[in-house]
């Protein structure tokens, strides 16, 4: 019997099952309980810089070799983190549900590891870096970074795949999610401040459309108001308990 009351949550089966949509948006939070630290969480100071210092085009121009032995520091501890309950959960439930849609704010590549295969990443990923000549996808780079990480096609520097402070995301991946979230039945948010633009209206545009939204996060934030049910606890607690009763209930 689960901690929880799920009811209103799978009160809603049926539309589920009848192939109207899922989506969860996932944070920081879902990848802290794999031992990944947040980027503003406690202890956020590398080298003497913060992340926020270090995670901008205008860092990479200035200092590209400070800049990747920081996200060298990074991939070391997501190459070393597993996915938790959480994410697992989330890989059973789209097996279970017709129509889902994981679209996470992480970079550390877990719900992909975990099972789940209907991703959008919208700030990208830490496991490939960008050319930034002509702009080709590659492996990111193995163990510390200088010297500094070359594209074998044209030559010109290497980034990190992901989006910096004063980057747009890419339309494709917001529009991909932002049409997911208005067509949507229900809509869980999982692990995240709800503070951080423009993820942070997706919520918003699902419960103007008419979806039930979920919140499960051990924190306060500022969805409560709009939510449908609250669940404060951490994802690998609520999301195991959501998916053994999607089990249990399912033919």
């Amino acid at each position: 019997m689960s901690a929880f009351d799920l009811t209103p949550l799978l009160d809603l089966l049926p539309e589920l099952l009848a192939g109207r949509p899922l989506v969860v948006l996932t944070g920081a939070g879902v990848s802290a309980e794999s031992g990944l630290p947040t980027f503003r969480g406690p202890g956020g100071m590398w080298e003497g810089n913060r992340p926020e210092d270090l995670a901008s085009p205008e860092a990479f121009a200035r200092d590209p070799e400070t800049v990747w032995r920081f996200y060298a520091w990074r991939l070391e501890k997501v190459r070393a983190a597993r996915p938790n309950e959480g994410h697992l959960a989330l890989a059973r439930m789209e097996r279970l549900l017709p129509r889902m849609t994981v679209v996470t704010q992480n970079v550390d590549g877990l719900h992909a590891a975990a099972g789940s295969r209907n991703i959008l990443e919208l700030h990208g990923t830490l496991l490939t870096a960008r050319c930034t000549g002509c702009d080709r996808g590659v492996p990111a780079p193995e163990g510390p970074v200088p010297p500094l990480p070359r594209c074998a096609a044209c030559g010109a520097l290497l980034r990190p795949d992901v989006v910096w402070f004063g980057e747009a995301l890419s339309p494709v991946t917001w529009k991909a999610a932002a049409d997911a979230a208005e067509a949507c039945a229900v809509f869980f948010v999982v692990g995240t401040s709800s503070v951080v633009a423009p993820a942070s209206s997706l919520a918003l545009l699902a419960a103007r459309a008419g979806a039930y939204v979920f919140e499960i996060n051990p924190e306060e934030t500022p969805l409560a108001p709009l939510a449908a049910g609250v669940f404060r606890a951490g994802a690998a607690e609520v999301l195991p308990a959501i998916a053994a009763e999607l089990v249990r209930r399912i033919p």
